[in-house]
């Protein structure tokens, strides 16, 4: 139901089924309206712009810090037996990067299965051994592979630093649309956190003919990540998670 696609498919029923030809006309109307405005990218990219958080430059980072690197960027293929990238690999590529720039003491891999029946560890396993296998050292990593949700990853990242009597503050990779809600639940946690957002979906303003007027199939899918957040933002509030 947090899909627009998914809005556009019940209108349009509606104004099949609906025998009043003035209801007909709105529930049509109604259609179009929600199929253009959820398909324009000019938009999305308006509201996806000012819901991301802003970037944190590397150089602005002093000494090394502990990274808690939120997973979700990959899936497990049991066909082809090894793990695939989407489009929250940047979470992935930013934290070798900060590493490599001598950035990083330690990497927490933070997050396990989001299944509600299953708790399948294969996903994370095969990120840890990609991680080792392309110079990050083992010994730097740190699993946490039990959280179900961005709650249970900042309550399970409290505890880790516990064990290990770190207090210093955390660099928290993540998508830049996923980042407020992220932050909030760590901070609710009193981790002292720096953000340092990946992945962004929106980009700089721009009037283009084949930008602005032009819908796309795409773009209606991402409002879906938008409208996961608001929603979850929302849900954390009410029961008091941030």
């Amino acid at each position: 139901m947090l899909f627009p696609f998914t809005w556009v498919v019940l209108w349009f029923i509606f104004s099949l089924i609906n025998k009043d030809p003035i209801q007909k006309k709105k529930y049509s109307l109604a259609t179009l309206f929600i199929l253009l405005f959820f398909s324009n990218t000019f938009i999305f990219d308006a509201f996806m712009r000012a819901w991301e958080y802003p970037a944190t430059r590397s150089t602005e980072l002093s000494g090394q810090k502990i990274v808690v690197m939120l997973t979700g960027m990959t899936t497990y293929s049991p066909l082809k037996k090894r793990v695939e990238f989407n489009d929250r690999s940047d979470r992935l590529m930013q934290t070798i990067d900060l590493y490599h720039k001598n950035k990083i003491s330690k990497i927490i891999l933070c997050g396990g299965s989001g299944t509600l029946i299953t708790n399948d560890k294969k996903e994370f396993t095969e990120l840890h051994s990609y991680l080792s296998r392309n110079c990050i050292p083992d010994s730097i990593l740190i699993d946490e592979f039990i959280s179900r949700n961005t709650f249970e990853n900042a309550a399970n990242t409290k505890k880790l630093l516990a064990e290990i009597n770190y207090t210093d503050t955390v660099i928290l990779i993540t998508s830049a649309y996923h980042m407020r809600r992220a932050l909030a639940c760590f901070v609710k946690q009193n981790i002292k956190i720096i953000p340092y957002p990946t992945d962004y979906y929106s980009g700089t303003v721009k009037f283009e003919l084949d930008y602005l007027p032009l819908p796309s199939a795409q773009t209606m899918m991402n409002w879906e990540k938008l409208f996961h957040e608001w929603f979850g933002c929302i849900t954390y509030q009410l029961t008091g998670k941030i």
